[in-house]
């Protein structure tokens, strides 16, 4: 019993020092400058996709239509 004792307090260390070591590494990581070589090499962000859609309105006959159409198919799917 003293072995998994021992392994859990092993473990629980293991885990604060992988935690210790994550947490400096993005905080050094962060600090450093790019050389100037990735500096010229970085591309401006793409613009925004603008999406156009070309179609007439349904009118409200069209739109009852098709709601039935979709209740009509809804309830012939389920048994």
């Amino acid at each position: 019993m003293k072995a998994l004792r021992n392994f859990e307090a092993l473990f629980i260390a293991f885990i604060g020092l992988a935690c210790a070591a994550d947490f400096m590494y993005e905080n050094r990581v962060g600090e450093t400058a790019a050389p100037a070589s990735y500096a010229s090499a970085a591309q401006p962000a793409p613009a925004v996709p603008v999406v156009v859609v070309a179609a007439k309105r349904m009118s409200e006959a069209e739109k009852q239509a098709s709601l039935a159409e979709e209740r009509k198919a809804a309830q012939g799917g389920k048994i």
